[in-house]
Formats: C-alpha cells, structure tokens, sequence
C-alpha cells in the first residue's frame, strides 16, 4: 500500500484510511519499545510500560 501511495498510483479512500491505521499503531508500537529499553536501561520493570494514546504517539516533536 505505501508503495502504491508513494508512487502516485492511488489508493482509495479505505485504503488511505487503512495505511494510516496501520502507521499509527506501528509508531505505538515503536513507543512501547523504545519506553521498555528506557525502564530497562535505567533499572525499572519494563513490563509497567504501556501503549500511549495515538495522539499522544502522533504529536511528538523530532
């Protein structure tokens, strides 16, 4: 799909919906990891990580 999107081949709309889905949980699932190497690293449970809001994950500033 992200192939397609970049190419300039188009999606329809439920598939442009669908790929963002998917890209959202993807970041929230990156969140989650990057927030279990931080607890490990720094002598915390990793396990009281948990998945943030999509918005929350979205808004980050690089």
């Amino acid at each position: 799909m992200r192939s397609r999107a970049t190419q300039h081949l188009g999606l329809a709309d439920d598939e442009q919906q669908r790929l963002r889905s998917v890209e959202v949980r993807l970041d929230q699932c990156w969140d989650l990891l990057r927030q279990r190497r931080a607890k490990s690293e720094f002598g915390e449970n990793p396990d009281e990580a948990a998945v943030r809001p999509a918005g929350e994950v979205e808004g980050y500033q690089g």
